[in-house]
C-alpha cells in the first residue's frame, strides 16, 4: 500500500518537512493548513516541488467548522471552502477533510449537517474533488465514527466520505467491527495514530501525546484490518501530533515514523524480512580510557571474571565468567557501554531486516580471517551487533581461566536514553530485532520521574531496559547523570555477594532504613532478611515469584554491574528499588568529590 504522513508530524518549514518524508520513502503527504500559511511557497511551487520529490499531495487538512450551523454562517463557509478548492486546485490536491464542528454557531441536527454537507460535495464534484469528513474525539455534537458514517450516508453523494483516525476512534472506544459494514469506496482516506493509555481531556491528550505506530497501547493492527476489510485502497498516512517529534530532527523523525509503518504492516501480514530467533546475549561492550579501563577490570576480576581473551587486531580485552561475556575496548572516549551483541540464529538475516527498517549500517574494518561482524546503531548511538559462532576466535587466549562467583550469564543490558529519543528507541528494538516491548513503568526517583520500558525475546533470554528521566530542566541533577548498567544472573545470589565481597569487589552499600521498611512491607523470613542487609542485597516480589539483586559502585562516571537472581516467574527489574540505588549511587558519589 502506498505510505503517507501529515506534514504536522514533523519539524521545520514545509519544505524541511517535504524532503525529509521523501527521503524517508514516503509516497505522499498531507499538507497542514499551517505549514502552508507561513511558507513563501505559493500553493503551485509546493506542488513542484513535491513532484521534484517524487511526493504526491494526497490530503490538504483541516477544515474546521463547516456543518450543521445557521444558512448566513452556511454562506460563509462555503465561499470558505471555494477558497480552499482554488488552494487545492494548486497544489494537486483531490480531497479535503472536514473535521466534525465544534463551534458554537453548530446545532444538534444531523439532517441540517448531511444537507450542507451534501451542498459542499457538490462544489467540491465541480472542481473534480472530494470531502473527507471526520468525526473528532470532541466533537460538538459528532464524536464517533459510526455517528459520522450516519450523516455521510444522508448526505448521498459520490464526492462526500469518510476520514476514518485512529485516534478518535480508539480514544472513544466502541465497537470497531462496525467499521467493517462501511463500504471501501466511502472510506476516502485513513489516518494512524498510536498513543498511550491516559486518563486526560482527549483534546489534551491527541494535542501533545500521541505517537507513531507501535510506540503506544493502541491496537491498530486490529483497527486497520477492519478498514482494509471494507475494500479501502487508499494510502496508510500518518498523523500525528507530538511536542518531541514538533522540535526532533525531522529527518530523523521521518525515518522513525516510516519504520512504524512498516512494523504494522508486517503485523498485518504484509511480506518482510521475519526476524531470525534471538537466543542470548552475546556481549556488552565497554568503552575505557587509561584512567578507568584498570578500574573495571579490577572490579571484573573480584566479581570473578577473567581476561581471558585479547583481539587480535583491536585493543579489546575479552573478560568471561560462565556465559556473561564483557568487553573492554580501550577507545580512550568517555566510559560507557559502547555496544550490545545478541546471538542470532541467523545474523546476516539479523542484518537484513535492520536495514530494511532503515537501521543505520556501520561500517566495520576486520582482518582476514576475522569474524565479519554485522552492526546497527541504535537512536542512541549504541552499536547493535548479531552473533552466532565464530567470533570468539578473534581473540587470542591469555590462558587466564575466572576464578568465578557464580555468575552464569547476562540477564539485561540497561540504557538511559535521551528524552526525545525513548519512543524511538522501543519501536527501533521492537522492529529492527523483533523483541517485544512490555509496559512502560514509571517512578519517583530523588531527582524526579523515570520512565523505564524493556524489551525482551519470547523466550526472555535477551533482555534490554530502556530508561529516561522526565521534565529535566536546569542544572540540578544526580550525581550519575544517564547511568547504564549490566546486570549478571546468579542463581544463590547471596552467595555471590558474598563471593564478591570477600574478593573486595567495589559493592554498592545499602541503607538500614532500606531492610527497616522492607521487613515492613513484605515481612521476609527473618533469616532471609538478615542475609539481605548484611551483603547489602535488594528484594523484590509479586504474584509471580522473587528477585534478589545488587549493585557495585559507578566505575568511571556512569557504568556499573548489578548481579540479580529470578526466583520463580518474576519478570521485572525491580524498579521499586531503583530511587534506593540512584540516591546510594549519588551518596558515594558526592562523599568523594568533597573527599
Amino acid at each position: 500500500m502506498r505510505r503517507g504522513i501529515a506534514t504536522v508530524c514533523l519539524s521545520g518549514t514545509l519544505e524541511d518537512k517535504l524532503t525529509a518524508a521523501a527521503a524517508a520513502g514516503f509516497d505522499g503527504v498531507e499538507i497542514f493548513e499551517n505549514d502552508l500559511v507561513v511558507s513563501p511557497l505559493s500553493p503551485a511551487e509546493v506542488r513542484r516541488r513535491c513532484d521534484d520529490l517524487g511526493l504526491s499531495v494526497d490530503l490538504y487538512q483541516p477544515f474546521r467548522d463547516f456543518e450543521a450551523v445557521p444558512p448566513p454562517v452556511f454562506e460563509a463557509n462555503l465561499r470558505r471552502a471555494e477558497r480552499k478548492f482554488d488552494v487545492m486546485e494548486q497544489l494537486g490536491a483531490d480531497t479535503m477533510l472536514v473535521c466534525s464542528s465544534v463551534s458554537p454557531d453548530a446545532v444538534d441536527d444531523d439532517d441540517l449537517a448531511a444537507e450542507q454537507l451534501h451542498t459542499l460535495g457538490v462544489r467540491a464534484a465541480q472542481r473534480g474533488m472530494r470531502v473527507a469528513y471526520e468525526a473528532l474525539a470532541w466533537g460538538r455534537f459528532v464524536d464517533t465514527y459510526d455517528h459520522s458514517w450516519r450523516i455521510v450516508r444522508r448526505a448521498d453523494h459520490p464526492a462526500v466520505g469518510l476520514c476514518l483516525d485512529s485516534f478518535h476512534v480508539l480514544s472513544r472506544g466502541g465497537d470497531l467491527a462496525l467499521i467493517r459494514t462501511i463500504p471501501g469506496e466511502k472510506i476516502f482516506f485513513l489516518q494512524l495514530a498510536d498513543a498511550p493509555r491516559l486518563h486526560m481531556d482527549v483534546l489534551q491528550w491527541s494535542r501533545h501525546h500521541r505517537l507513531f505506530p507501535g510506540q503506544g497501547a493502541f491496537d491498530l493492527t486490529a483497527f486497520v484490518g477492519h478498514v482494509l476489510a471494507t475494500g479501502y485502497s487508499g494510502p496508510l498516512s500518518l498523523e500525528v501530533f507530538n511536542d518531541v517529534f514538533r522540535q526532533a530532527d525531522p529527518r530523523r523523525a521521518a525515518v522513525d515514523a516510516m519504520r512504524s509503518l512498516l512494523g504494522l504492516e508486517e503485523s498485518l501480514g504484509e511480506p518482510a524480512i521475519a526476524a531470525p530467533e534471538l537466543t542470548g546475549h552475546a556481549f556488552t561492550e565497554v568503552a575505557v580510557d587509561e584512567a578507568t579501563g584498570p578500574q573495571l577490570a579490577a572490579a571484573l576480576t573480584a566479581m570473578g571474571f577473567a581476561h581471558t581473551g585479547q583481539h587480535r587486531s583491536k585493543p579489546v580485552q575479552l573478560w568471561t565468567q560462565g556465559e556473561a561475556r564483557v568487553l573492554l575496548n580501550a577507545t580512550g572516549g568517555p566510559t560507557e557501554i559502547s555496544a550490545l551483541a545478541v546471538e542470532s540464529a541467523d545474523p546476516a538475516r539479523s542484518a537484513e531486516r535492520a536495514e530494511s527498517f532503515h537501521a543505520p549500517v556501520l561500517p566495520r574494518e576486520h582482518r582476514a580471517g576475522e569474524a565479519d561482524l554485522s552492526a546497527v546503531a541504535a537512536p542512541d548511538g549504541t552499536a547493535v551487533f548479531f552473533c552466532r559462532d565464530g567470533w570468539l576466535s578473534d581473540f587470542t587466549p591469555t590462558g587466564s581461566s575466572a576464578a568465578g562467583a557464580g555468575l552464569l550469564g547476562t540477564d539485561h543490558v540497561s540504557l538511559s536514553q535521551p528524552f526525545d529519543n525513548f519512543d524511538e528507541a522501543a519501536l527501533f528494538y521492537r522492529t529492527v530485532l523483533g523483541l517485544h516491548p512490555e509496559m512502560p513503568t514509571e517512578f519517583a526517583a530523588p531527582f524526579g520521574l523515570i520512565r523505564s520500558r524493556a524489551v525482551t525475546n519470547p523466550a526472555n533470554t535477551v533482555r534490554i531496559a530502556l530508561n529516561v528521566a522526565l521534565l529535566r530542566r536546569g542544572e540540578w541533577a544526580p550525581g550519575v547523570p544517564d547511568p547504564q548498567h549490566i546486570a549478571f544472573t546468579s542463581d544463590d545470589v547471596l552467595a555471590t555477594a558474598k563471593a564478591m565481597h570477600a574478593a573486595g569487589a567495589p559493592l554498592l552499600e545499602i541503607p538500614a532504613n532500606y531492610y527497616d521498611d522492607l521487613d515492613a512491607r513484605l515481612a521476609p523470613p527473618p533469616d532471609l532478611l538478615a542475609a539481605l542487609r548484611e551483603y547489602s542485597v535488594l528484594y523484590d516480589r509479586d504474584e509471580h515469584g522473587e528477585f534478589l539483586h545488587f549493585y557495585t559502585e559507578v566505575l568511571g562516571s556512569r557504568v556499573f554491574f548489578e548481579v540479580v537472581q529470578r526466583i520463580g516467574g518474576y519478570r521485572g527489574y525491580g524498579a521499586a528499588n531503583a530511587p534506593v540505588r540512584m540516591a546510594a549511587h549519588r551518596r558515594l558519589r558526592l562523599a568523594r568529590q568533597s573527599g
